[in-house]
């Protein structure tokens, strides 16, 4: 059986020097890298993988959103987690609107959106517009049954007449 050792190499692209004085000691914490005039911030995660370090602040699918909700003559603002999903809003909506869920539908850069979908995976934002619509077919519904719990006659286009 032959066994050996591998040592390994780390190999640098590029003119950049590394933010701590040039070692390339990468056992824990943060790095700096300098490329140009910008500089490049890097992490060890525990699994052993460098990766770019987010901004804490500008996180996308962390922390509480604001969400501009627009219907035909009202506007609401509602704060809501980034990561949850817009049938979680709707529900919220039902509380503010009146309207059920099931009579809402959600409109996010012109495309109506699934209650399924989360808010963070299609490109919600703190303060972006989403447009709440009333479903039309649920609209004539109840206007038929107000119709009928008045009990009016449903107008016809056209009449009977016998000879």
């Amino acid at each position: 059986m032959l066994m050996m050792k591998l040592k390994s190499k780390k190999f640098c692209r590029g003119s950049f020097k590394f933010g701590n004085g040039g070692g390339n000691n990468v056992k824990g914490g943060d790095q700096k890298v300098v490329v140009g005039n910008t500089e490049i911030k890097w992490e060890l995660r525990p699994g052993g993988m460098l990766v770019q370090r987010r901004e804490t602040g500008s996180s996308v699918g962390e922390g509480t959103i604001l969400v501009r909700v627009s219907t035909v003559s009202q506007c609401h603002d509602i704060s809501i987690e980034a990561t949850s999903t817009f049938g979680e809003l709707k529900m919220i909506l039902s509380l503010v609107t009146s309207l059920e869920p099931r009579e809402q539908r959600l409109l996010f850069k012109g495309k109506e959106r699934e209650d399924e979908e989360y808010l963070h995976m299609v490109g919600v934002k703190d303060k972006d517009k989403v447009l709440l619509l009333q479903d039309p077919a649920i609209k004539e519904m109840k206007k038929l049954r107000r119709l009928r719990s008045t009990n009016q006659q449903i107008p016809t286009a056209c009449r009977t007449i016998s000879v």
